[in-house]
């Protein structure tokens, strides 16, 4: 399976210690940390429900390449429209504490369902932003 290095937009804006059993870090080692995290294989499909309203769904993996295991990492989604301007920005977990996290070395799959796209959206795949991690 090959894997690609999160380059488009790479950006932590926290990090945290919910839990007594974890690590607290910095901001800055959480950014540092994001160089060690890769999405592959994502894929986006798009379909109308019954009801008329456009549903999408990005699905793909994430691995961890870094010596950490991680409780939560969230990505947010910028969609555009045909002239480049933000429509919808949404911040959603791709791994979450619920799932079991995400081990040093460990791959997961994750799924991203989007059903309030506007329908200006120009029908590409969003810019990903790696928007924070959590470590265990």
């Amino acid at each position: 399976m090959k894997f690609a290095v999160l380059t488009f937009g790479l950006v932590c804006l926290s990090a945290c210690n919910p839990s007594s059993a974890g690590t607290a870090a910095s901001p800055e080692e959480a950014k540092s940390y994001i160089r060690e995290l890769a999405l592959g294989t994502v894929e986006m499909k798009a379909a109308e429900s019954f009801g008329g309203q456009q549903l999408v769904e990005i699905t793909g993996v994430i691995r961890n390449n870094g010596p950490r295991p991680l409780k939560k990492v969230d990505l947010t989604c910028i969609f555009y429209d045909p002239y480049n301007q933000v429509i919808l920005r949404e911040t959603v977990p791709i791994v979450r504490p619920d799932k079991g996290g995400l081990k040093s070395n460990e791959t997961k799959p994750f799924r991203l369902p989007f059903d309030t796209i506007p329908r200006s959206w120009n029908q590409t795949l969003p810019q990903m932003v790696m928007a924070g991690v959590v470590f265990e």
